[in-house]
């Protein structure tokens, strides 16, 4: 349930009703917006409290949650959540743009690569240091050394770092020089990695399963939050279908069906969502005229050369055409 507390609710009325909720077996999460808090009473616990807390001092009405996740729900905060890491920006009217090579492979390849995503204007950096591959015997990053990598890279170009963390033994390395934790769609639903890293208090970009549902992809989010870890973005990466023409089919519908159940941020992935560098400038314009309110694309100097994912990723040149291009839509739409 969520209680919702009059605009002029004072600390100490908040608090009361916060160790109200505690004292009920329910966990209680205080959520300040903009105009008024709110506090969701988050648990398993049966039986109406509604009227002993409704007839408490500071508190304006005591209301249901229907949406099975709590905190990820516009129920609990009606206004879009807002981002920050360094210069990056995603939620609430900002588009955050993040672009990199699939794997960290050599300090060259990140440097020059880092510096035409700074060129290009955006201001993330992706980069895997620790690669899930469907073979054993495919490369799988440079591990320690590629987060090092990364972290000269942000400290030289002022790039937030996002990269991925694939088990719960190494959130705590991967925390040590990531800016953002990427949880990759194979670990979409593995609970205890997500508990691990709402628990590491970095901000996570939550990667949609193949075969993920939205109320699933939700549930996921929810591990996390209820962590108390609230910087969470959603990663729409394209789901299998029947189709052969894509590596995966990226569903743009995502975006206002999220928007209207969720106020996390939504970042869409052309590159994975379709599989061919061809398509993903137009995919990547026609999210951010659908409301995204993010990029992650895959550059790479020597696309046809590169250890993994060459036939998604984008040149330099390429990424600089995209960029202008969503940035145009963007203003366009700002303007509108």
């Amino acid at each position: 349930m969520i209680v919702v507390m009059e605009q002029n609710a004072t600390d100490e009325q908040i608090q009361t009703i916060a160790s109200k909720v505690e004292a009920m077996g329910l966990k209680a999460n205080i959520i300040v917006g903009t105009e008024r808090t709110v506090i969701a009473a988050i648990g398993e616990k049966r039986g109406s409290f509604k009227d002993s807390l409704e007839s408490c001092p500071g508190v304006s009405a005591v209301t249901p949650i229907s949406a099975p996740y709590k905190l990820a729900s516009r129920e609990v905060r009606p206004e879009p959540s807002l981002i920050e890491i360094l210069d990056f920006r995603a939620g609430s009217g900002h588009v955050g743009y993040v672009a990199g090579p699939c794997s960290v492979e050599s300090e060259e390849q990140l440097m020059s690569s880092a510096r035409a995503v700074k060129a290009a204007g955006a201001t993330g950096l992706r980069g895997g240091a620790f690669k899930p591959r469907t073979s054993p015997y495919s490369f799988q990053g440079m591990k320690e050394d590629g987060l090092k990598l990364l972290a000269a890279a942000r400290e030289e170009t002022g790039l937030a770092v996002f990269t991925e963390v694939m088990g719960t033994d190494d959130v705590d390395l991967v925390a040590k020089y990531a800016d953002v934790l990427q949880v990759g769609a194979r670990n979409m639903q593995n609970y205890r990695l997500l508990e691990a890293v709402g628990k590491c208090g970095k901000p996570v970009l939550l990667k949609r399963g193949a075969s993920g549902t939205m109320d699933e992809f939700l549930l996921a989010a929810e591990y996390i939050l209820n962590e108390g870890n609230d910087q969470v973005m959603l990663c729409e990466r394209g789901i299998r279908t029947f189709e052969t023409h894509t590596r995966f089919t990226l569903p743009l519908a995502s975006i206002p069906y999220l928007h209207r159940r969720t106020h996390l941020p939504i970042i869409i992935d052309p590159s994975h969502g379709t599989g061919h560098t061809y398509m993903v400038k137009d995919l990547a314009v026609a999210a951010v005229a659908a409301g995204a309110d993010g990029l992650i694309i895959e550059i790479h100097p020597d696309p046809p050369n590169a250890m993994s994912d060459g036939y998604q990723s984008q040149t330099f040149d390429e990424f600089a055409a995209t960029m202008d291009r969503c940035q145009k839509v963007q203003r366009a739409l700002q303007a509108d």
